[in-house]
């Protein structure tokens, strides 16, 4: 758990609004007949332009065997999470909706960012799903404050999906984030009040809700990377990168078309 200095905090600062924009860029492209592929390319394109390396292309987590191959993971319909775009290209379809992962090093610090998005018109259950989600991501972010603890986002984030509905993954969930793309404390999705590490001011976490529509339960692919619903439903997922500040909470990767599903 590292509390950030001031010139460090200055990077991510200016780090997380590149991403957020890079993110609505690529949200814009999010149409049917597009491929998963296209959306990669033009995230690594949009994130190099302005001299910054994409975070997660040849990242390889702990859990993992191998590097992950792109710039974008994007996860459609049963995918929960780490969906690879690139080695078995999908074109997108109406109805579809689109979970787009990204993360950006900017001098030398990381920011993470998701959300989730329809392909044209989705259902009305997807739709509410994907609200439901970016609406436990906003409570997670009131509870992280300064003297509340892990467990005090965790608990908001649960308790926000529970009564709209819908099930919390449990094994997966936010992190620490800066200098390496996960960092402690690991942030779940489920838990209670008051409880975990407390929260301090210059920490920097990202948090993610992960909600399915059908049961928690989650499966991994053949790829070692890409989650699925074990019963098919489908699954949303939305994530910012905040600082935590004596005056409050900074969300550090808002997009500029932020609220519009």
């Amino acid at each position: 758990m590292i509390a950030r200095l001031p010139e460090e905090c200055a990077s991510l600062i200016e780090g997380g609004k590149r991403l957020g924009g890079v993110l609505a860029e690529v949200a814009k492209r999010v149409v049917p007949g597009v491929s998963s592929a296209e959306l990669n390319e033009l995230a690594e394109r949009l994130i190099r332009e302005k001299g910054d390396a994409p975070a997660f292309l040849g990242y390889t987590p702990d859990s993992a065997t191998r590097p992950y191959p792109a710039a974008l993971c994007v996860s459609i319909n049963d995918e929960v999470v780490h969906g690879i775009p690139n080695e078995s290209p999908r074109a997108l379809e109406e109805g579809d909706i689109v979970g787009l992962d990204l993360g950006l090093t900017h001098k030398g610090f990381i920011v993470d960012s998701a959300l989730t998005v329809p392909v044209g018109r989705a259902g009305d259950i997807s739709r509410k799903l994907m609200t439901a989600t970016a609406e436990a991501l906003e409570a997670g972010i009131a509870a992280a404050q300064i003297g509340n603890h892990v467990g005090d986002i965790s608990h908001a984030i649960e308790t926000s999906l529970k009564s709209a509905g819908f099930s919390a993954v449990r094994e997966l969930g936010g992190h620490g984030v800066g200098e390496r793309v996960h960092e402690e404390p690991f942030v779940p999705n489920t838990g209670h009040a008051g409880t975990g590490p407390e929260l301090v001011e210059g920490m920097v976490l990202a948090l993610e809700p992960i909600a399915n529509e059908g049961k928690a339960a989650i499966v991994l692919s053949a790829d070692g990377y890409t989650y699925r619903t074990k019963d098919g439903s489908r699954s949303a997922h939305f994530e910012h990168t905040i600082l935590i500040e004596k005056d409050g909470t900074l969300v550090l990767t808002r997009r500029p078309d932020e609220g519009a599903l």
